[in-house]
């Protein structure tokens, strides 16, 4: 369900925006002002490129000020043996520059860090918007729901008032969809920040797959050929989507040949740099040469589970991870018109970050 609202922003200037939401059945709800809109005025610009920094090479490697040794109240866990930290005891919402820096650093390193009992959900959208906006520019989704007011927020949201996001897997036998935030964006995401606002009972986990893990598990010849190759990720299936289901592109789609094995720029480690999400082919193979190949690839990443970690989320659950390490994907496995199986529903800031850079100096390419 969803109505649409104009709201006059000046004399001069109207913003049409489109509730995907309906306001009737969330009057008491505590996280109302971050339900989903669609804003279906504004169109973006290109992005352009940008130098970056990445914040994980300021770190120290030892991590003593966002893991002191000597504080027993601050718990990391690593949830699996190749990818996934659990942290306690520490809050985003308060930490220094060099923790932030130390924490981009083990994100690289570990793919996806787990903060439990955080207060972030509760500080302002302009504090919330910094934090992220510390590790990278803050990402615009080109097509996606987003919070009220902020374009940069992009929506999390599955209700017996908004099925969207599940209406495209109806015809499919699962909903897991492995993916890497917007992979086709010239220089795409580094880190990405996902807050829960209201989590159900069980069911509605993200689990997220180690890249640097499945790379390492290729064998040396496979290994040699990916390294030398680009792949195309396109945003254009996405955008055409949109259009079709009647929804607003705020950003025209682009596509980019990025390397099929990145080096992350932090820690040096490589990482298959594809995912089913917006890898559509391998540049320079022939079709059937390259669906093979990509075929093998996206079974890799999506049926390795010794390289994989489900999380389950809790009241006050942020995770934060790199994008050119893991792919992830949402489980939604609940019934959204059970009201005993709860609601999910957060918000995603997304951080911009280098362009891709391969094996012997491979770097992106685009027209």
């Amino acid at each position: 369900m969803s109505s649409t609202t104009t709201i006059t922003e000046t004399e001069s200037s109207l913003l049409k925006l489109t509730l995907a939401y309906d306001k009737e059945i969330h009057e008491q709800y505590k996280y109302a002002a971050y339900l989903p809109v669609y804003d279906e005025t504004t169109k973006l610009p290109a992005l352009q490129p940008f130098v970056f920094q990445d914040r994980g090479l300021a770190a120290d490697k030892e991590k003593p000020n966002l893991l002191p040794k000597d504080n027993p109240d601050i718990r990391a866990t690593s949830l699996t043996p190749v990818i996934g930290t659990e942290i306690r005891g520490l809050q985003l919402s308060a930490l220094t520059d060099p923790q932030k820096d130390e924490l981009a650093l083990l994100i690289a390193e570990r793919g996806v860090v787990v903060f439990r009992d955080q207060d972030f959900k509760d500080i302002s959208i302009a504090k919330q918007k910094a934090f992220g906006a510390y590790f990278g520019p803050l990402h615009i989704h080109p097509v996606g729901a987003h919070v009220k007011d902020t374009l940069e927020f992009h929506n999390i949201y599955l209700g017996p008032d908004n099925e969207y996001r599940a209406r495209s897997k109806n015809n499919r036998l699962t909903t897991v969809g492995y993916h890497s935030d917007v992979s086709h964006e010239h220089q795409p995401p580094g880190i990405t920040i996902l807050t829960l606002l209201s989590v159900p009972p069980t069911g509605g986990d993200t689990a997220w797959a180690s890249q640097t893990a499945a790379y390492a598990r290729l064998s040396p010849p496979i290994k040699a050929l990916l390294e030398g190759l680009r792949a195309e990720h396109s945003g254009f299936p996405q955008a055409e989507g949109a259009r079709r289901d009647g929804r607003w592109v705020r950003r025209e789609p682009v596509k980019s040949e990025h390397p099929v094995v990145r080096v992350h720029p932090a820690t040096g480690q490589k990482a298959l740099f594809v995912n089913p999400g917006f890898t559509k082919r391998i540049v320079g193979l022939r079709d059937e040469e390259s669906e093979a190949i990509l075929k093998l690839l996206f079974k890799h990443i999506s049926l390795s589970q010794d390289l994989q970690v489900r999380v389950r989320w809790e009241e006050g659950t942020v995770a934060l991870w790199d994008n050119r390490v893991t792919a992830h994907t949402a489980i939604s496995d609940y019934d959204v018109h059970n009201p005993q199986e709860g609601l999910r529903h957060g918000f995603r800031i997304t951080t911009l970050a280098d362009k891709p850079t391969g094996v012997d100096g491979l770097e992106s390419a685009w027209e």
